[in-house]
């Protein structure tokens, strides 16, 4: 049979919907049928790429005249909006593929899952790296008992010089936070993932800002940003205890004194780990030490995977991968993070 045509609306017009709707517009009849951006200029540059797409300033008036085929809203905006749009497009009847973080806080996520709830629709949340072949891979060993009981994982989101030079990103009353709700989210919801997604139900961590908010002396190599309005960490860790007794620690930073950028989620169990960038696992076997790598393991680009899932999970039914339960669980985390942070003490997660 003829598959439908998926048409889907923007709320937030700038870089990141850009990517979206550059994937999208490969997919098999897919239509981008409007888009709303406070901002002229990101209009002006979407016009340029997108002339077909309507285009609104006000994402409400958007919500009330979308065509009733339109079935979902894909929703790009600053952190602080996307509990107020997605709860707009599940209330228009629509589902929603929000970016991560899915919220500010999991009070706000709760909120998102409850619109979701009453409207029967789905919420996706941006998170991509969950698709890559190396966490299925992993995953993959967890769930057939390979490693054993899992004990420790370690993820790791560092920059050495990368505080972004643009956008909001520096803004903790638009973001809620700097690498640690930014980059480490996603370092930390793939790793999350992979372990099975268990209950968290502790954090203890301490985050740190000495860089961000001072002019660079290293210009050359650390292009300018607005220190002046810069209010949020350059650098976080954290330790996380779940319901099971696996414990996680988180590392993310825009800045740091290390040897180089680190993107990398090493997991250590009874029987067995592995290393997630390199796709090696560890083990004992025979009477020796093995370290061995997948002779095959396939490669895709997540991202072109991440877009294909939203559009098969809101036109054809398939399972969501990325389900907003996740992502409050994800914000449950970064929640604790910051609260334990702030009070200088480990800290529960309800």
């Amino acid at each position: 049979m003829s598959k439908p045509v998926f048409k889907v609306a923007f709320i937030g017009g700038g870089g990141i919907a850009r990517t979206h709707m550059k994937y999208l517009k490969t997919l098999e009849k897919v239509d981008i049928c409007a888009a709303a951006d406070v901002s002229e200029m990101s209009l002006k540059r979407l016009n340029e790429e997108y002339p077909d797409v309507e285009q609104y300033t006000d994402y409400k008036q958007m919500l009330r005249e979308l065509p009733a085929d339109c079935q979902a809203v894909d929703v790009c905006t600053p952190n602080g909006l996307h509990a107020e749009n997605t709860i707009a497009a599940l209330d228009a009847g629509k589902h929603v593929m929000v970016e991560k973080p899915m919220a500010m806080s999991s009070a706000e996520a709760q909120k998102m899952l409850d619109a979701a709830k009453r409207n029967g629709k789905q919420i996706i949340v941006g998170f991509q790296h969950r698709f890559d072949a190396k966490t299925k891979l992993i995953r993959d060993q967890i769930a057939a008992n390979s490693f054993g009981r899992i004990l420790y994982v370690r993820a790791q989101a560092l920059r050495r010089r990368g505080i972004p030079n643009w956008g909001v990103f520096g803004r903790k009353e638009l973001q809620g936070g700097g690498p640690m709700i930014d980059i480490g989210v996603h370092i930390l919801e793939t790793a999350h993932y992979m372990i099975g997604s268990p209950r968290p139900v502790t954090a203890s961590g301490g985050a740190w800002t000495y860089m961000g908010n001072k002019p660079s002396e290293v210009a050359s190599v650390w292009p300018g940003w607005d220190y002046q309005t810069y209010n949020v960490e350059d650098l976080a860790c954290a330790m996380i205890r779940f319901d099971n007794g696996t414990i996680l620690v988180i590392e993310s930073s825009f800045v740091a004194h290390i040897e180089k950028d680190i993107f990398n989620v090493t997991l250590m169990g009874e029987k067995g780990g592995a290393v997630w960038d390199t796709s090696q696992i560890f083990t004992d076997h025979g009477g020796y030490q093995m370290n061995m790598t997948p002779g095959w393991l396939g490669k895709w680009d997540v991202f072109e995977y991440k877009m294909k899932h939203f559009v098969d999970v809101c036109r054809e039914g398939r399972k969501n991968e990325a389900p907003g339960e996740h992502g409050l669980l994800v914000q449950k985390m970064l929640d604790g993070v910051y609260a334990s942070a702030e009070k200088g003490r480990e800290v529960g997660i309800e």
